[in-house]
């Protein structure tokens, strides 16, 4: 089985979205320079499936147009089944394999587990879904870029209690603009 992973950016202070849940903020960065966008595509050519927040998604379907243009969304993410965790109704991106839903995290993560056939589970955010999975023991890496602003407030990265008990620094690297850190993370204690 493949491990499912929060793989985001981050200010330093934190924060994955400004106050008003903008991720304007991250495309002011510059690109990393030579070679930066060489780990989307690795990673991304692991994910089996993904899940994201319905702010997330409602910020990637205007930020990007996807409702004008749905061909941006097979570019970004391919046919990788996708579920958005809401209370609302969301219109979905023409073409996109995207279901909607209000039940457990517990539940969905064994249909995306099916779904993604061995391969990574990628939570895109926010932070507070990836909390609740992490709060079910179903999180087993966060991978952050940290890039070099702060924001004073906004969305945290993860609105949880994690003690460093239970993360373990298993990777760092750098670009010309991010920090990129990998962490296990190891059961919680009992």
């Amino acid at each position: 089985m493949g491990k499912t992973q929060y793989y985001t950016a981050t200010s330093i202070d934190g924060f994955i979205a400004d106050p008003g849940n903008s991720l304007d903020w991250l495309f002011e960065v510059g690109s990393g320079g030579e070679g930066a966008n060489d780990r989307f595509g690795p990673f991304m050519a692991g994910v089996g499936a993904m899940a994201m927040g319905a702010t997330t998604y409602e910020w990637v379907l205007n930020h990007e147009r996807l409702l004008e243009d749905p061909s941006a969304w097979q570019k970004y993410y391919g046919a990788t089944p996708s579920w958005v965790f809401t209370h609302r109704d969301l219109p979905a991106v023409p073409g996109a394999t995207v279901e909607f839903t209000q039940a457990s995290v517990r539940d969905v993560h064994r249909q995306m587990a099916a779904a993604a056939g061995g391969r990574n589970i990628w939570l895109v955010g926010g932070g507070d879904l990836v909390g609740q999975f992490a709060d079910e023991g179903l999180l087993d890496e966060i991978l952050l870029g940290v890039a070099p602003v702060t924001l004073g407030a906004g969305a945290p990265l993860l609105p949880r209690r994690m003690l460093s008990s239970q993360l373990t620094l298993t990777g760092v690297d750098r670009d010309e603009y991010f920090a990129h850190l990998t962490y296990r993370v190891n059961a919680k204690p009992a």
